[in-house]
């Protein structure tokens, strides 16, 4: 079975924790640094990060904007099923408004084109 494939059969929840982790630990960051950084109590931050990380609990939608603007990732990557779709936002997100429009422009055109395929 594909990497890609394995993916898709993890839930939600495990994608998230997995991606948060992967995320908080490229960025350099502890536990409770982020949870500060994302403006959670310093007292419990790393305590509610690790709860998050290995799924105790669930982060609410605006919790895991903040966890994803202190990771300086777009939210979407927490959620991404496939690594290669995570990858992308990463690679798109570091781009200038420029860049990103041109790269949009031509992926849509070659999909239009049909040269975009699974």
């Amino acid at each position: 079975m594909a990497v890609g494939a394995m993916a898709k059969l993890r839930s939600a929840k495990q994608i998230f924790c997995a991606r948060l982790k992967g995320a908080r630990r490229r960025a350099g960051m502890s536990q409770k640094e982020l949870g500060i950084a994302a403006g959670l109590d310093r007292f419990v931050a790393s305590t509610r990060i690790n709860r998050y990380e290995v799924g105790v609990h669930d982060p609410d939608a605006e919790t895991a904007g903040r966890l994803a603007l202190a990771l300086d990732v777009p939210l979407a990557y927490l959620f991404a099923e496939d690594d290669r779709q995570a990858r992308l936002l990463l690679a798109f997100a570091a781009l200038t408004r420029d860049e990103q429009d041109a790269v949009l422009a031509a992926l849509e055109k070659a999909a239009a084109a049909g040269v975009v395929k699974d």
